[in-house]
């Protein structure tokens, strides 16, 4: 499957410690991967939201992240036939007369399910994460026997269900009760008793929220958690590990956050580190909307 388009930009090659027994201690690139998903359309963004269509269904959300002004007239905006309203604790979707509560589109040989959440801004998939989908279900072809994936955070399983139908062995993880049972257990808890476990992993994804909490009241925070959940992943690994692949939506991160955390996390066992963002591109005047950061440790030979 292709990747998605990619565009580099260099970024500052000074202050990372240099190791060079390791090819990726080195200098670091910061790549934009944009997605190709045909099935859904950015296709304006501005002032706080943005508007997309997906599966046939045009709808308006806010977006934090498109501090710029909108490119379309308000009659285009109008058009949409849902739309999400902040307010209250989660906000709530208006939804028009003809608009579905529950609609299928498709990615490939895929088919999801989705569906408006109450108390979300959600409908089941992030379509900038299609280039990873893509990236990760070309893996395991040379693998034998069936490789397994841990899939942490993993939301609804779209990310699963492509690396299931590609031949991955898919363990997925997520807290929230809606997510699963529409797809329980904490992840750095699960983690834990996998490593007592015995168990290996050639391939771990993770995908955590900023703050959250566990089934059973446990409290995540993204800056306080997440590099104790990657130690533990470390753990994990088996010795044939082709891949981590991180992606974090914090908006006052940087990408080479993430390189520093899978640095420190994969050190002793060469192969790479990239880094970069998911971006979506608008229609019309190809303006890229930033959604999240991203980082992927792939092993020596695996890239």
């Amino acid at each position: 499957m292709p990747r998605g388009r990619e565009e580099k930009v260099l970024a500052s090659k000074s202050g990372l410690p240099s190791r060079p027994q390791v090819s990726h201690h080195a200098d670091v690139e910061i790549s934009v991967l944009v997605s190709d998903w045909e099935g859904h359309r950015l296709l304006d963004s501005g002032d706080g939201f943005k508007l997309e269509e997906i599966g046939g269904v045009r709808m308006i959300r806010s977006e934090p992240k498109a501090w710029w002004s909108k490119s379309l007239p308000a009659t285009e905006w109008a058009r949409a036939i849902a739309e999400h309203e902040e307010g209250g604790r989660e906000g709530r979707w208006k939804l028009k007369g003809n608009c579905p509560k529950e609609w299928e589109t498709q990615l490939g040989k895929l088919r999801f399910q989705l569906r408006f959440m109450d108390n979300s801004k959600q409908f089941g998939v992030f379509a900038e994460q299609s280039p990873h989908w893509k990236w990760v279900a070309a893996r395991p072809q040379k693998l034998e026997p069936r490789p397994r994936l841990l899939n942490l955070f993993g939301y609804t399983g779209a990310a699963s269900l492509g690396a299931a139908q590609a031949g991955w062995h898919v363990t997925h993880v997520d807290a929230s009760k809606p997510a699963v049972a529409w797809g329980r257990e904490d992840a750095m808890t699960f983690v834990k008793r996998e490593v007592k476990r015995g168990n290996k992993y050639e391939a771990i994804m993770l995908d955590p929220p900023a703050f959250g909490r566990g089934p059973t009241g446990e409290f995540w925070k993204v800056e306080r958690d997440l590099a104790p959940l990657l130690r533990a992943c470390r753990e994990l690994l088996s010795p044939q590990a082709q891949f981590i692949l991180l992606t974090v939506y914090t908006i006052d991160a940087s990408s080479i956050l993430c390189h520093n955390l899978l640095e420190e996390n994969t050190r002793g066992l060469g192969g790479k580190i990239d880094i970069g963002e998911l971006a979506l591109k608008q229609e019309g005047n190809g303006r890229l909307l930033p959604l999240s950061l991203w980082g992927r440790w792939t092993a020596a030979g695996k890239a």
